[in-house]
């Protein structure tokens, strides 16, 4: 569900009582640990942390006009889904993040190619995802971008 947002503030003023204050502790949890550089802003109707022009002209390769994607957060209709472009390129982090959910949350990981889904609000394991945002900066993003998509 992308939404027609402007701004971030609207775009949580749009949710639902009940996903506001989960996507606002997700977004806060990033905020506070995403390394220097990123930039938060609407993207693709969601909530996103992007690699600015002024630190990667090219911008994203599907669209140059964009700048370059690395997380977005979102109310789905079903649950509250964190799109970490990271975990889908390094497969060490993607294997990190995997060995450490159990340690935080006791139901299964909901999780596709770059998806991690949280049905149930009260199961986001905040503190891990403050560390998994704190992994990669916008330089070693770049790098791993350029990597998969060169191949």
């Amino acid at each position: 569900m992308q939404s027609k947002a402007k701004t971030v503030a609207e775009y949580i003023s749009e949710l639902p009582d009940e996903r506001k204050n989960p996507i606002t502790k997700l977004r806060e949890t990033i905020l506070k640990n995403l390394p220097e550089g990123f930039e938060e802003e609407m993207s693709y109707g969601m909530i996103g942390y992007v690699v600015p022009h002024s630190l990667y002209p090219a911008g994203y390769h599907v669209n140059p006009d964009l700048p370059l994607p690395f997380i977005n957060i979102a109310s789905q209709k079903n649950f509250i889904a964190l799109y970490h472009m990271g975990i889908y390129s390094d497969k060490d982090l993607l294997n990190w993040f995997v060995s450490e959910y159990p340690k935080y949350v006791k139901t299964k990981l909901d999780m596709g190619k770059s998806c991690i889904r949280f049905k149930n609000t009260n199961h986001i394991p905040f503190e891990l995802i403050g560390e998994l945002v704190s992994k990669m900066t916008p330089e070693e993003w770049i790098n791993s971008y350029e990597n998969a998509i060169k191949k």
